[in-house]
């Protein structure tokens, strides 16, 4: 089948235009980025000032990361909203998975609970017992007398973004105390922050 050179001109038109058009992002997209470039440059409304009973434990939101024992964790807290901070943490050894849990401080009974809960098991709920300070340090413990192990969590705010995780109780009828030196790390990069 011969093909004129008029049609052969317009095939080559055709698909020149359709090329150009695939490549040309459609008017609305152009449009849209246009508006998120004009939000972006507004002023960030002023968060309100966080108030409650978890107003004190707000500084936990955010990534934290340490290493122990060749164990890599990471504790990552969502911001105080509604009453109740969620967060997730996550040990590694080597490039296995050890352990995983979901946390959760919120406000029950007209007392602030931290509780655990580790996939297949049950719920660890711990009470707010105290807030002291020893330095510049302040220590917020929390306690559970349901479980013998650990029967007390206990989480120090520290300088220089450091915070220490405590975990203490009875285990096979022997005390055992273990403390996580975790630091606040950039939730995106993982690279330390000094606050």
């Amino acid at each position: 089948m011969k093909i004129s050179p008029l049609v052969k001109t317009v095939l080559l038109l055709s698909a020149l235009l359709l090329g150009a058009c695939a490549q040309t992002p459609p008017q609305q997209d152009t449009a849209a980025a246009n508006i998120d470039t004009a939000a972006a440059e507004q002023p960030k409304a002023v968060d309100k000032e966080i108030t409650g009973p978890l107003a004190p434990l707000a500084w936990l939101g955010g990534c934290w990361k340490g290493s122990v024992n060749q164990r890599d964790y990471r504790e990552h807290w969502l911001p105080l909203r509604g009453d109740m901070m969620l967060g997730a943490s996550h040990i590694v050894l080597g490039d296995k998975t050890q352990d995983y849990q979901f946390l959760r401080m919120e406000v029950r009974d007209d007392a602030v609970h931290y509780v655990i809960a580790v996939p297949n098991d049950k719920e660890h709920r711990f009470k707010l017992s105290g807030e002291t300070t020893d330095r510049d340090d302040t220590i917020y413990t929390f306690d559970n007398v349901e479980d013998a192990f650990p029967q007390i969590v206990s989480y120090r705010k520290a300088s220089g973004g450091w915070m220490y995780i405590t975990v203490e109780g009875k285990l096979n009828g022997a005390d055992r105390k273990v403390i996580y030196p975790i630091r606040r790390v950039d939730c995106g990069s993982g690279e330390f922050l000094s606050n």
